[in-house]
């Protein structure tokens, strides 16, 4: 490279400079640093580094390093039961606030726990059984100290819709209950393996925008679903589309309403609705819409058992199923036809609920101002969900509801998961007779009223804002879900979160480069319209890095540009280009189809007497450059260290600023 440059080049890019108006001659050009090349790492240490940035980005065995063996093991036991590391220090006064935030959340899961069982199209006592065990085995390992675990709306409706879809859940209960079992366990075998494997950032492919049209589409689909209940309607539609529901709600106008179940079920709604309200309003509030849902239940319960409503036909739970979770290892199917498609419907179920978890995870991890470990709660969430399934239970994972109400409720760390818990069994062995005058109408109001939450408008009209493209993804989730089904619309999330993916990569954005009035500073044209074109000169700026994928993009799209500016020139009557500037600092890596692209390309300029001139280039990307001998073809002369330092020795002719 030329080790030549105007002695008003010498500061860095920022800083205020004047050009000559006029070349300067050789003996004026002092020296300036070269484009440093990099020494040759070895082999196997570059497959290591990559892998360990890859798998290990946050270095988990750093606490491990230069710790004797006892420490290590020591280490290890915290690592896989955090609650050996934060139990130290736990007291009685954190204890009180876990407790208060236990008991609260306690009231608000269990009269969700037996509608979202409904939902998964399961018996009532399996969504208290999920808010049993699972919690206690997550308490002792999960890092996150205020989510919440239990059955979700969401992912109930997603587990129930792809069940059924194979088993009918009233001809063939007990096939259908072992097909639930079989979805939780390989559910949590997909968990547990991404944390295990540190494949957590998979998860993170579902964009943002996908989730939030998601999970809006499978709230509107759930209030449809609870229609039925709300209504007191007895034969309804199995689909999950808003076109057969509405058909299936209107059909039964005449003959299947029931106006006392609507006058139940609309009149605790409203009431639940205005709790919500109360508690938005004043966060110190918030214990009203936490006990809400279960003071519904308890008048709802009293009346229609005075006034045996049930006789009128409004539709009560009936029997629950008293007791602690039976065993059900010897239900779960691990030979069959049934195998593949437990597995299938796993890791579906089991990837949402992943998602949902770890989002909410960190959400609440930020505003109190503390890390988790997404590996270690995606093992901790596979590992209740496996022990899970073996104890009759179906998939769960962090509620946002529920999550919500425990960090405003005081929660110090994960024994608030234990008191629920324990609230739970007491209500399983205890309370659950107490349920059977419960009326339908009043399990649905409390999903409805839950789900609403599951619409954010405001990031709807943020992401509009932001990106056209994410709200066409967060639309396709959203109208997936409503007017097809759930897995249509979890199937276009991920189609375009992928799309998107690939479009960036294959069409990345390339930018016409300008130099900033006063100083040696270049930047897009189109960004900066006070920027000047320097004479002769067109600089191009890669944002991408430069792959298979591209290569031929990003070529054609360069002698695009040289084309566009040359009918420019010539409409202007001024001289065509002479010399290409490439800016490659955004450019972070660059493989052999790249490298064959920038040969393809300089043979191309060489036809059109056009100079390529390579600018900033990465320590990667420099060293293949070098290695496949595109430097040499090129000329080490005529790769600078700015894109400043290239415009001094290949400007035909500077104007001064």
């Amino acid at each position: 490279m030329s080790n030549r440059i105007s002695n008003n080049m010498g500061a860095d890019d920022t800083d205020n400079t004047s050009l000559h108006s006029l070349p300067l001659g050789p003996e004026e050009l002092p020296y300036v640093h070269k484009v440093g090349v990099p020494p040759k790492p070895k082999l196997l240490k570059e497959i290591t580094d990559t892998l360990k940035e890859t798998f290990l980005p946050d270095d988990p065995l750093r606490p491990f390093k230069k710790q004797p063996r006892r420490r290590k093991l020591v280490l290890g036991l915290q690592t896989v039961f955090p609650i050996l590391e934060w139990g130290r220090d736990y007291n009685l006064s954190k204890f009180k606030g876990d407790l208060i935030a236990g008991l609260t959340i306690a009231s608000l899961c269990i009269p969700q726990d037996i509608g979202y069982s409904k939902l998964a199209h399961l018996d009532p006592q399996f969504g208290l059984y999920s808010s049993f065990i699972p919690p206690l085995i997550y308490a002792f390992m999960g890092s996150s100290r205020d989510i919440a675990i239990g059955p979700v709306a969401v992912v109930s409706l997603l587990l129930g819709t792809l069940l059924q879809d194979e088993i009918d859940p009233v001809k063939n209960k007990l096939e259908y209950q072992r097909l639930a079992f079989t979805a939780t366990f390989f559910a949590g075998v997909t968990q547990a393996t991404l944390g295990f494997f540190r494949l957590g950032f998979l998860i993170d492919f579902l964009s943002h925008a996908a989730i939030v049209g998601f999970m809006a589409g499978a709230a509107i689909t759930i209030a449809l679903q609870q229609l039925k209940g709300l209504l007191g309607i007895k034969k309804f539609t199995t689909k999950t589309d808003i076109i057969s529901v509405m058909k299936s709600v209107f059909g039964a106008v005449h003959h299947g309403w029931n106006w006392q179940t609507i006058l139940i079920g609309v009149s605790f709604l409203v009431f639940l609705l205005f709790a919500k309200y109360i508690g938005k309003k004043n966060r110190k509030l918030f214990w009203i819409p936490a006990i809400a849902p279960l003071l519904s239940v308890i008048i709802s319960t009293f009346f229609v058992y005075i006034t045996h409503a049930e006789r009128d036909g409004v539709q009560i739970v009936r029997h629950i199923k008293q007791g602690v979770n039976p065993s059900s290892v010897d239900k779960i199917y691990f030979t069959g036809d049934y195998l593949v498609k437990g597995f299938r419907i796993g890791v579906v179920a089991g990837m949402i609920a992943l998602t949902e978890a770890v989002a909410i995870g960190r959400t609440f991890a930020s505003m109190k101002d503390y890390q988790i470990d997404g590996n270690k709660e995606m093992v901790a969430l596979g590992t209740m969900n496996i022990v899970g399934s073996m104890t009759s239970c179906y998939v769960a994972t962090g509620s946002f509801s529920r999550s919500a109400v425990n960090y405003m409720a005081g929660c110090c760390s994960a024994v608030s998961n234990i008191v629920m818990s324990a609230v739970v069994l007491l209500t399983l062995v205890v309370i659950t007779p107490l349920f059977y005058y419960t009326p339908n109408a009043i399990l649905a109001s409390i999903i409805i009223s839950a789900v609403l939450g599951l619409i954010d408008l405001d990031a709807v009209v943020l992401i509009w804002k932001i990106d056209k493209f994410d709200f066409v993804a967060c639309m396709g989730a959203f109208f997936g879900v409503v007017f097809a089904s759930v897995e249509v619309g979890l199937l276009i999330a991920v189609s375009i979160s992928f799309a998107k993916i690939l479009l960036q990569v294959t069409r990345p954005r390339t930018a016409a480069l300008g130099r900033i009035p006063r100083t040696s500073v270049y930047r897009n044209l189109q960004q900066y319209p006070e920027a000047t074109r320097v004479p002769g000169v067109l600089i191009i700026r890669v944002d991408s890095a430069i792959y298979f994928s591209n290569s031929n993009y990003i070529k054609e799209r360069i002698l695009r540009w040289i084309l566009d500016e040359e009918e420019t020139l010539a409409e202007h009557k001024q001289p065509g280009i002479q010399s290409l500037v490439l800016d490659m600092s955004p450019v972070t890596d660059i493989d052999t189809s790249g490298i064959q692209a920038l040969e393809e390309l300089y043979r191309s300029l060489q036809k059109k007497s056009i100079q390529l001139n390579l600018a900033n280039p990465g320590q990667v990307v420099h060293d293949k450059l070098h290695a496949s001998e595109f430097a040499n073809l090129l000329g080490e002369d005529k790769i600078f260290l700015r894109v400043a330092d290239a415009i001094v020795m290949c400007a035909p002719k500077l104007e001064q600023v």
